[in-house]
């Protein structure tokens, strides 16, 4: 399915899932359904996704407001005007900087399309966006998965996510990535929405953390 998914598919695709396993069928008995959050598509959420590597979401739109308010809006043009040093200033860390301003100089000059993204396969919107410096696997799969609202994207490298499956499936410890990758087959073709439960059932679980004091 190259389209996004409808709230039909998508509630089409919780119910095979909970037919099909136990474990995700735990999930929902216990948390109800996810939300299916959407992103919006194209430059704003990009950049956003590359503030959120590896902090806090909290923090990633804290950092991003301050941009947006420094720039007068978050767009290629914006951020080309304020430059790596304007973006340093608003938060951002030199590396992230230099992404963002890479990012926005690919649309400006036209090398990258979000709109022949949102058309393209799985495969060659992952291809062009891991082709920037600064964005990876991870970024991708969250930008296919929540703005192109594919079905069957799999971020095996989210903290999060192998977290969750070490926690459903009851492992020993939190499973590495390609553990993860190899788990993640049995839920084809619907990775995308089993990935929404497994946070799902992360976030209930954290909550019920904090309500006991942990």
């Amino acid at each position: 399915m190259r389209r996004a998914m409808t709230a039909a598919d998508f509630a089409r695709a919780l119910a095979e899932l909970a037919a099909a396993d136990p474990a995700l069928a735990r999930i929902a008995d216990a948390c109800g359904p996810p939300p299916q959050r959407r992103r919006k598509q194209g430059f704003a959420t990009v950049a956003l996704l590359i503030l959120e590597q590896q902090v806090s979401l909290a923090s990633a739109r804290a950092v991003f407001a301050r941009m947006s308010d420094a720039a007068g809006g978050v767009t290629p043009d914006r951020m080309l005007a304020l430059g790596e040093d304007g973006l340093r200033r608003a938060g951002l860390s030199r590396q992230k900087a230099r992404y963002v301003h890479g990012l926005a100089r690919a649309v400006a000059d036209g090398g990258l399309d979000f709109a022949r993204i949102a058309r393209a396969d799985d495969e060659a919107a992952r291809a062009a966006l891991v082709a920037l410096t600064g964005i990876g696997r991870w970024t991708a799969d969250i930008y296919l998965l929540t703005a192109l609202q594919r079905p069957d994207v799999w971020p095996a490298g989210d903290l999060a996510l192998q977290t969750a499956v070490g926690d459903v499936l009851r492992l020993d410890r939190r499973p590495a990535e390609r553990a993860v990758v190899e788990i993640g087959e049995r839920w084809r073709p619907w990775r995308s929405v089993a990935a929404r439960l497994l946070w799902h059932h992360y976030l209930h679980a954290g909550r019920k953390a904090v309500s006991r004091g942990a």
